[in-house]
């Protein structure tokens, strides 16, 4: 499918993201990971994060146009993220965008990372449309979504506390399995059993909404205790277990909202989507209920400038062009 050519840049945190996308084809996608920088930290330190960007984003937006065998004048628009984000790294990135589409005399569009989110699935999936039920999870946001249309979305639940990437990074750090804590919790459930120890699924008379703080604390009372008592159960059971009451709450949420805006179509964004579990029982409950599932494959759920450009494809078709006095807004909403 051919489309306008979009350079999208994301720098909304820790990873610096760089892509060409011509209408619904990812012509290139390169990224540069800050993983080891923040590691010792056990968590993203936002100063780190934004010199990080600058020394990566120029090379990166270089390879990105080099692969996809572009040359930056023939662009269409340059897209960068807007919000919402850590305020330094945002900057990087929206600034070097506006920069680059000023010097081009090309449209510049800033995009909101969440509809990123949104737009991701749709670079796998041609068939992915609204209406549509969509879960956005990731290290800073778990929401549930009702996209009535492109650009037309409501917010139906979100956490009230942590959001479930959030959650997995506190526990992984607690429980010694490195950063970020995700993937490190997904290998180490290899092999365990979700079902031997029961941790609470939190906000059950609130069909859309999430809470996992009190997960945190359950865990670590429960480890604690264990070590007291000198009986610790195999950290596979325990990484598995309390995997299984973060996917089983994303699930069971995110299927409430489907019937209740009487959807066939379910999708998913954002890093906490990556997750093997967590796509397995999404997989399954669509299956068992008959509504379409479009999830992006796990290199697409993590933040890219992929679906910055995929969101930025839809922006520039209606027009949605930023002014050059465009700044950043790190508390930017979606809906």
């Amino acid at each position: 499918m051919s489309g306008p050519l979009i350079l999208g840049i994301e720098t909304s945190c820790d990873e610096t993201g760089v892509a060409v996308v011509e209408g619904s084809t990812v012509r290139s996608s390169v990224l540069a990971s800050q993983t080891d920088l923040h590691a010792r930290f056990g968590g993203v330190v936002p100063e780190v994060a934004a010199r990080a960007h600058v020394e990566a984003l120029r090379p990166l937006v270089h390879r990105a146009l080099t692969t996809a065998g572009v040359h930056s004048d023939q662009l269409d628009a340059v897209a960068a993220t807007q919000g919402p984000g850590l305020a330094g790294a945002l900057m990087v990135g929206f600034s070097f965008g506006k920069a680059l589409a000023w010097s081009l005399e090309k449209p510049f569009l800033g995009i909101d990372h969440m509809e990123g989110h949104l737009f991701a699935p749709l670079l796998d999936h041609g068939a992915y449309a609204p209406p549509a039920v969509v879960l956005l999870a990731s290290g800073g946001h778990s929401q549930i979504v009702h996209v009535h249309d492109w650009g037309r979305y409501e917010l139906m639940g979100a956490t009230i506390d942590d959001a479930a990437g959030e959650a997995f990074d506190k526990l992984a750090r607690f429980m010694g399995l490195g950063f970020p804590g995700g993937p490190a919790i997904d290998r180490a459930s290899d092999g365990g059993d979700p079902t031997a120890v029961r941790f609470p699924r939190a906000l059950p008379d609130r069909p859309y909404d999430f809470s996992f703080s009190g997960l945190k604390t359950s865990v670590v009372t429960f480890l604690e205790k264990a070590k007291a008592e000198k009986s610790v159960p195999p950290l596979a059971d325990v990484a598995a277990s309390l995997q299984e009451a973060i996917v089983d709450v994303l699930v069971t949420k995110t299927f409430n909202a489907v019937e209740a805006a009487e959807v066939t179509t379910v999708a998913g964004g954002g890093g906490v989507l990556a997750n093997r579990r967590l796509r397995a029982r999404l997989q399954e409950e669509a299956d068992r209920r008959g509504v379409a599932l479009y999830l992006p494959s796990p290199a697409l759920c993590t933040d890219n400038g992929a679906m910055i450009a995929s969101a930025g494809t839809f922006r520039l078709g209606r027009g949605d062009v930023a002014s050059w006095p465009a700044d950043v807004n790190p508390a930017l909403r979606l809906a």
